[in-house]
């Protein structure tokens, strides 16, 4: 148990990994709750009404069930105000978004649903004169998203002030917002996190451990990684404000409300450093621009110091921005932090200098210096309330010219290569019916519908780009609305060489590469010459998922199992450190999503021993070693929860290996297992300086051994997803043996950014290395990377599934 006192509901057992409570799914009862109660003077409720103290109160985080509660009210109290439940979350907590404006407006939602659908669609509009007909009768639609980062506590404050000021003020800026916008407030992306971490936080409260980090994940499977899938669509929660708000609403803006760490700026707005992703039009960007400015020099002249434009993030992944290709501006804005609830001081020499700034020193961009002090969550959720208001105020009062860019993009988009800067633009993808895997085909298929891509079938045999396509074959045809984002998805990245003033590459945001049919293993071909003879009819329906079946591991009628494949399912365990690692639940959502049989193994349990009695393999998920050995530090966690791995650990692993259990270790975590269970491989890019090697996310080519088990039922192109990982080379060639290795000529690059390729070449990639009487499968790359990389999903099936009886160490190779 926890060696602070707890109450019972967020008790944390030892070596256990989610907050009791976190599990429940908090109230059944819709949006509305008890309307009569809570209310201000018998009208419209405060938010400190309903919760009990003011948004910003240190030391005060309120539960899901209140946010739901008070929006709820705010519903039955105000004609201003429709609240509805979208869907259920991951952990089955409602999952709201409450919609604002004149009460007019919230009477005749489907006529301005109708309005945006044919603003976002060129080829809806007939005859002189629609557009403009339609912007006139318009409203301006903006999307407010918060706590999607539930630990980013202010996020979850905000949304509530924010609706009550729209709900309630009567000046003529309030009543101008109301008249010309539509508001959709989605309170948090992430409510199971909203209870995650404030059942964490309460209970740490006037502990020694008040404002740590929360020791698990605050989405069940992707953690911080839940703003990564606004393309491949793989949670609930994406998919929920996908297709009930993105796709339904089209909204011109969504602030996307954020924090970052508490040492920089005060407020980061746009415009975005470089580089831009190349499919977002250059008109969406100059809104983008225009309007982070604006907002900006409004919150400094109403006295906000430390806002600071053009610095820290860029806008190169879709994985972060759907709208960019939907015809809206993403405003993110990110607030500097606290201690989650509990206030922090800060001395101005503490703040730091970070990427296009220095939070000490004025500049161009960061014309107004916060000079330290104390910051609490009231200023965070004062800079994020205002930040949130004047988009919207700013947007409103530009109504019609808003409108009308949105509309232009939507005709641009249908101009397809007629329009400006796309000349060069394939014609159309062409997907082939048959391919490797068709469940990957259909995963890749689904994605661009959901995104809004139409998708044709060839009702005949077709010749495009000197192939001769077979009847049945996928389209996606240019001069669509979204054809920029499947473009965006389906073609190889090329990141810009980007350089400090020292020649060190500039770290991107996030990751460089998002090529889908390199990650799926679908054949997508890009065709060039225009398809004006393709016998393809409309778009069809949305496909059905097929089954994801992991060979010999699935629980399922032992899918697959027969003479080369054994029906002893393995007992497979995923360690999960207490400093907790977004690709470990990735690991646990894709063994799910395949019905693979798993436990979970904490630090406490390895570090027990005997863990041959309970598992055959252990899946190590990529992590930094030094997290893996040390795990949380014991002067901010309690006893239960701190240490890793240490000594013990590795010294049960080993002898759990020795006799005749299977780790499997991803990626970074490969580093650990070589030093602490002492296997005679080195690692080629330990200590190289990023100068000389550097591939931030990047696709990179692979050669396989195609007769080793592990690899036997690898159908897709062979590529890794390489992310920081290591590179091997076998110090004893007769205990490793390569599986798949980096090309030993040419550039190992497929896809993203990659310097210094030469040295990996002919390097290990992933092998396999005998020790006693069991193995130690070492992973260089991500082979599950944020539940995307299904063409090296096989790989993974095969190292778990594999036995130390089923291959035999032989010398390493440099592949094939």
């Amino acid at each position: 148990m926890l060696d602070v006192a707890l109450p019972r509901r967020t008790l944390l057992a030892a070596g256990c990994t989610v907050l009791a409570a976190c599990a429940t799914a908090g109230p059944g009862a819709g949006t509305r709750g008890e309307a009569g109660r809570a209310t201000s003077d018998g009208g419209v409720p405060t938010p400190a009404a309903v919760l009990g103290f003011e948004p910003g109160t240190d030391r005060r985080l309120p539960t899901w069930s209140q946010v739901v509660d008070y929006f709820g009210r705010l519903d039955a109290a105000s004609p201003r105000v429709t609240v509805r439940t979208l869907g259920r979350t991951t952990m089955g907590r409602p999952f709201i978004a409450a919609f604002v404006g004149d009460s007019a407006t919230l009477a005749d939602l489907p006529r301005h649903a109708e309005i945006q659908r044919r603003l976002a669609d060129a080829r809806l509009r007939r005859g002189p004169g629609a557009r403009d007909s339609l912007v006139a009768g318009g409203k301006v639609v903006v999307l407010v998203t918060s706590s999607i980062h539930s630990d980013e506590v202010g996020g979850i404050l905000a949304p509530l002030v924010l609706a009550h000021r729209l709900a309630t003020a009567e000046d003529e800026e309030a009543r101008r917002v109301r008249a010309n916008a539509i508001t959709i407030l989605v309170p948090s992306l992430n409510p199971d996190g909203v209870d995650i971490v404030g059942d964490w936080y309460r209970a740490t409260v006037g502990t020694p451990h008040e404002g740590a980090d929360v020791p698990v994940l605050y989405h069940k499977y992707t953690g911080h990684d839940n703003n990564r899938d606004w393309y491949a669509f793989t949670q609930v929660e994406t998919r929920l404000t996908v297709d009930s708000l993105h796709n339904v609403w089209h909204p011109q803006v969504v602030n996307d409300i954020h924090q970052q760490g508490a040492y920089g700026s005060r407020l980061f707005l746009p415009p975005y450093l470089p580089p831009v992703e190349p499919n977002v039009d250059p008109l969406l960007t100059d809104g983008v621009d225009s309007l982070g400015r604006a907002v900006a020099r409004r919150l400094r002249a109403e006295g906000k110091a430390g806002v600071v434009t053009d610095a820290i993030y860029d806008a190169w992944t879709p994985a972060r921005a759907y709208q960019h290709y939907h015809g809206g501006a993403r405003i993110l804005t990110e607030t500097a932090s606290a201690r989650l609830a509990t206030p922090v001081l800060l001395t101005r020499d503490s703040l730091r200098a970070g990427r296009g700034y220095d939070a000490r020193r004025a500049s161009p961009n960061f014309p107004a210096v916060w000079p330290g002090g104390r910051w609490a969550l009231a200023d965070i959720v004062r800079y994020q309330t205002d930040a949130a208001w004047a988009i919207v105020a700013t947007v409103a009062a530009e109504r019609a010219a808003w409108l009308d860019r949105f509309a232009r993009i939507g005709e641009r988009a249908v101009a397809g290569r007629a329009a400006p800067g796309r000349a060069d633009w394939p014609a159309a993808f062409v997907i082939p019916e048959r391919q490797p895997d068709r469940a990957s085909l259909h995963e890749l298929l689904r994605i661009l519908q959901r995104g809004g891509v139409e998708v044709r079938r060839a009702a005949a045999a077709f010749a495009a780009g000197g192939t001769r396509h077979e009847a049945g074959s996928y389209v996606v045809l240019e001069g669509q609305p979204y054809f920029a984002f499947a473009k965006a998805l389906l073609e190889r990245q090329r990141y810009p060489d980007l350089r400090d003033s020292t020649g060190a590459p500039t770290r991107p945001y996030d990751v460089t590469a998002h090529t889908l049919p390199l990650l799926l293993g679908v054949e997508v071909q890009a065709v060039r010459e225009p398809l004006a003879a393709v016998p393809a009819g409309e778009p069809i329906a949305m496909v059905n998922a097929l089954p994801a079946v992991a060979r010999g591991l699935s629980a399922s009628a032992a899918a697959g199992c027969g003479d080369t494949v054994r029906c002893d399912v393995p007992r497979v365990a995923v360690y999960r450190s207490h400093a907790p690692t977004e690709d470990e639940g990735w690991t646990r959502w894709v063994l799910e999503r395949h019905a693979v049989p798993y436990a979970s193994v904490t630090d406490r349990e390895v570090r027990g021993g005997g863990l041959g009695g309970r598992y055959d393999v252990i899946v190590i998920p990529d992590h930094a070693p030094a997290r893996i050995a040390e795990g949380l530090p014991r002067d901010e966690f309690p006893d239960s929860l701190a240490g890793g791995l240490g000594t013990a650990g590795a010294a049960a692993l080993r002898a759990f290996v020795d006799s005749g259990g299977t780790v499997v270790a991803l990626n970074r975590a490969s580093r650990w297992a070589i030093e602490a269970l002492r296997l005679p491989v080195r690692d080629v890019l330990g200590g190289v300086p990023n100068r000389e090697f550097y591939a931030p996310g990047s696709i990179l080519a692979l050669t396989v051994d195609r007769t080793h088990p592990i690899a036997r039922d690898l159908v897709a192109r062979p590529i890794a997803w390489f992310e920081g990982g290591p590179a091997f080379e076998a110090t004893d060639p007769s205990r490793v043996r390569v599986v798949a290795a980096y090309p030993s000529d040419g550039d190992p690059l497929l896809s993203g950014w990659l310097l210094g390729g030469d040295r990996i070449r002919g390097a290990g990639a992933l092998v396999e290395v005998a020790r006693g009487r069991g193995r130690v499968v070492l992973f260089g790359f991500r082979p599950q990377y944020r539940g995307q990389s299904a063409a090296t999903y096989p790989l993974l099936w095969g190292a778990v599934r594999n036995r130390p009886a089923d291959s035999s160490p032989s010398p390493a190779t440099t592949g094939n």
